[in-house]
């Protein structure tokens, strides 16, 4: 990776990496049941895991849409400088993990803000199943991070950055 193309990666990287659990949040959508939804419609209060945040249909969808259209454009940034070789390949071990993970973040978020009657069973199998695996992602991430700092060659004193 050339000197000139680390801000525009670490930018592009964290767009991605950000951009993930929110685009997977929206593309998801609400996973309240329809018998649930129509009790609500009845006027039944529904029990949750955690109350949703919203901002609205109008503004979910555009937070989303964005979303959608800033994994799609860091994605092609990211597999074109790899592609001409302006990208250390190796980079994909930390960012794959880290989108893997955002993508998990993002269900989980849909699966404990879902309304129902009753306990949210989904709620506790994403802690239980998803606390690991969100564990394994980032660690795998932070590995490979490590081993590509201790891999890259020394400078010395009088060389410049």
């Amino acid at each position: 990776m050339t000197k000139q193309h680390r801000p525009t990666f670490r930018i592009t990287a964290l767009t991605l990496v950000l951009c993930a659990p929110v685009a997977a949040w929206w593309l998801i959508g609400d996973l309240t049941g329809d018998e649930a939804r129509q009790l609500a419609a009845e006027g039944v209060e529904l029990d949750y895991a955690v109350r949703p945040v919203s901002l609205g249909t109008a503004g979910d969808r555009v937070v989303g849409v964005l979303a959608c259209v800033g994994v799609v454009l860091a994605l092609a940034w990211l597999l074109r400088a790899t592609a001409r070789r302006r990208l250390d390949a190796r980079w994909w071990w930390v960012l794959v993990p880290l989108v893997g993970a955002g993508v998990l973040l993002g269900l989980a978020w849909r699966v404990l803000t879902a309304g129902g009657i009753g306990a949210n069973i989904g709620a506790g199998l994403v802690v239980i199943a998803g606390g690991p695996t969100l564990a394994v992602l980032l660690t795998v991430a932070a590995v490979a991070a490590l081993r590509m700092r201790r891999s890259r060659p020394r400078r010395g004193p009088h060389d410049s950055e």
